[in-house]
């Protein structure tokens, strides 16, 4: 079972209407609250990534969850599961990675346990006045599609580290060090008015467009050749995969009016359902369960 399905069965059986975007928007508190995890084995390796690497990343991939959803990202709380070796220095570099990340952001607090493994888990706020909230389930037909970022760079990255290479280090650092687009969503949500859906693109493009499709009943008209990407990831022969599928690129994707200026523009919103992708003057289509089948699954 997959990641996804376990989501809608919490969501079903807590009958939760928070449940399903990047971050829970609780209007009456004026905030949105986010937590993410990252698991050693199964998220990161020692042997590939610093303390602080693991710290920055850590915190970046919360932030970028809040700005996601349109909020301002404002405090953190980080709590770390550690096995017996771990010592003085790797505390010290882990926190000040996280604090890197952060900028404006306060981190206010935490746990730390013993385990077997390291286990990070980190809870974001974010505030909300004077902001406009987003939900993949706002996409409105006509509205156009942008983006920021570059993609397929993170997965190259890590398909390098898997390979013991260390070249090229810039698809290698975007891996490992993540920037959360968050200027780039603070405009959005300061300046859209009415219903607007927006999400990053921490597992995949395809499947962030993807959940904007479904989420919304709407049909997304995507023009590959205007994903911006890093040439340097044409070194792999499937390039093009990793910039749908490859992951933790943490760039942004947002549905918003025809006339707003900014991002760059890769499609439109149409009437109808799922993902059209136009790759070298061919049409190609991809169901919910295409996306989900190519993914990274955690379990």
């Amino acid at each position: 079972m997959k990641e996804k399905e376990f989501i809608s069965i919490i969501k079903n059986t807590l009958n939760s209407r928070y449940i399903g975007d990047d971050c829970a928007y609780l209007e009456d508190l004026g905030i949105v609250v986010t937590q993410d995890s990252l698991v050693e084995g199964v998220h990161f390796r020692q042997n590939f990534m610093s303390a602080w690497q693991l710290g920055y990343k850590s915190a970046a991939v919360n932030v970028s969850d809040v700005a996601a959803s349109g909020a301002e990202p404002a405090y953190m709380t980080i709590s770390l599961s550690l096995p017996s070796d771990i010592d003085e220095n790797f505390i010290k570099e882990f926190y000040e990675g996280a604090k890197s990340a952060c900028a404006n952001v306060k981190i206010v607090g935490g746990d730390i346990t013993g385990a077997d493994k390291i286990f990070v888990s980190v809870c974001a706020i974010g505030k909300t006045a004077g902001r406009n909230i987003s939900s993949r389930k706002n996409a409105q037909v006509g509205q156009k599609l942008i983006l920021s970022g570059v993609h397929g760079s993170s997965g190259a990255g890590l398909r390098l580290l898997m390979q013991g290479k260390k070249e090229p280090q810039k698809l290698i650092k975007a891996h490992l060090e993540p920037i959360a687009q968050v200027e780039f969503a603070s405009k959005i949500s300061t300046s859209v008015k009415g219903k607007y859906a927006m999400t990053d693109t921490s597992d995949g493009l395809a499947d962030a467009l993807c959940n904007i499709a479904y989420e919304s009943g709407v049909k997304l008209k995507i023009d590959f050749d205007k994903i911006p990407y890093d040439k340097d990831i044409e070194i792999f022969e499937d390039w093009r995969n990793l910039i749908l599928f490859g992951g933790e690129d943490y760039g942004i994707v947002a549905s918003v009016p025809s006339d707003y200026y900014g991002g760059i523009e890769i499609g439109i919103v149409e009437r109808g359902e799922g993902l059209e992708l136009k790759i070298n003057d061919k049409i190609v289509n991809y169901s919910k369960q295409d996306v989900e089948n190519r993914i990274f699954n955690h379990f």
